[in-house]
């Protein structure tokens, strides 16, 4: 991880006021062909975006909710210290697909004597089909790790690296300056498996050492040419410092000037905003928002990063089609067993509600 693969001058703020500030309509339609495994964007209720039409007369329009990526076998497992068997992983994949859910983020190339819980993560990739690879992402921050996970048939690479310096050293061992000049090597190599790559920018908001971020430099980021081939923009609430206020005009500054790329907010949940963060950031134009069971996990390398949003708190909040009471029993089930596993606590206030004596609620467990 601790690799160099060159450097030039990071984009500054400056370069906003060129060809990257793009003007957008952030309640306008936008193309999800992009996303892993098919162009069908459907996951349930919508949300009326129109109060500014209806000021000006015009029809209001409506945004579709946003899809889960669950994320607790990398995110989620990251900080446990415990590496569960493979098979037990890959049986995890295969229950969540089936139940519905779009996305997962299945494991990450981080150093395995670094992040222990991902050592097998390559081994998870190789037993899972083509097609069960197509809705799976595995984190990666150099190329040659894009060029490792390709070569084990992945197609999907979450490219992560820090907004603030501070943290990309500690988590990645290089300046941010260097994982952005690196980046065009690792969109040329997903190219040419066919694959995608997302541009996932972690303390989007905060940092653990140096404190706010400023709003600017995530946009520098976004607009520098060397990422302009990422398929998607990850905004990262590290932490879980941020409120809906900051999440929402963030994604909606990142959309005004981005319409064509999907935009994915991961929060986290430290301090009880990973929900009301998650439904901001889909306000404001994000396409998919990230949880984990029971809201399990955080950074290893972020002190003060707790758990994620709950993945159970997220779906009852947005209630896409496939999400039915049978199904968030089946999630229960799942996340209680895995947590009671690790040793760690269940964070989700659904799961809470689930369980408990409300008979007369369909969403409660029965039995």
């Amino acid at each position: 991880m601790n690799q160099h693969d060159g450097s030039t001058q990071l984009g500054g703020a400056a370069q906003l006021s060129g060809a990257a500030q793009q003007s957008g309509d952030t309640t306008q339609t936008r193309d999800t062909s992009r996303q892993p495994g098919g162009p069908t964007r459907q996951h349930g209720a919508t949300q009326r975006t129109g109060d500014a039409a209806q000021r000006t007369g015009e029809a209001p329009q409506h945004r579709t909710m946003p899809i889960l990526r669950d994320v607790t076998l990398r995110d989620g497992l990251q900080l446990t210290g415990k590496v569960l068997p493979t098979e037990h992983k890959v049986e995890m994949v295969r229950r969540l697909l089936t139940l519905g859910v779009p996305e997962l983020e299945i494991g990450s190339l981080a150093r395995p004597d670094l992040v222990p819980p991902m050592a097998n993560s390559l081994e998870v990739v190789a037993a899972l089909s083509a097609e069960e690879l197509r809705r799976c992402w595995l984190w990666v921050a150099t190329p040659r790790h894009v060029e490792k996970a390709a070569a084990a048939g992945v197609r999907n690479f979450q490219y992560c690296f820090s907004v603030s310096d501070a943290h990309n050293r500690a988590n990645i061992g290089r300046s941010t300056e260097d994982s952005v000049a690196a980046m065009p090597a690792a969109i040329q190599l997903a190219r040419e498996v066919g694959g995608r790559i997302q541009l996932c920018l972690a303390t989007a908001f905060t940092c653990p050492f140096d404190g706010p971020v400023d709003p600017e430099r995530v946009l520098s980021i976004a607009a520098d040419p060397r990422t302009a081939g990422a398929d998607d923009i990850v905004l990262a609430d590290t932490l879980g410092q941020a409120h809906p206020g900051q999440v929402a005009a963030l994604v909606a500054a990142v959309r005004a000037r981005d319409a064509g790329r999907r935009i994915v907010f991961h929060g986290h949940d430290t301090w009880g905003m990973g929900v009301p963060n998650s439904l901001a950031a889909a306000a404001a134009g994000a396409d998919v928002v990230d949880g984990s069971l029971g809201g399990l996990g955080g950074c290893p390398f972020a002190p003060g990063a707790s758990g994620n949003t709950s993945s159970e708190d997220l779906l009852f909040a947005t209630r896409p089609d496939w999400f039915t009471p049978p199904v968030l029993g089946e999630l229960v089930r799942m996340s209680e067993a895995l947590l009671a596993e690790l040793g760690e606590p269940n964070r989700s206030r659904t799961a809470e509600g689930a369980r408990s004596k409300a008979q007369a609620f369909e969403w409660v467990i029965r039995g």
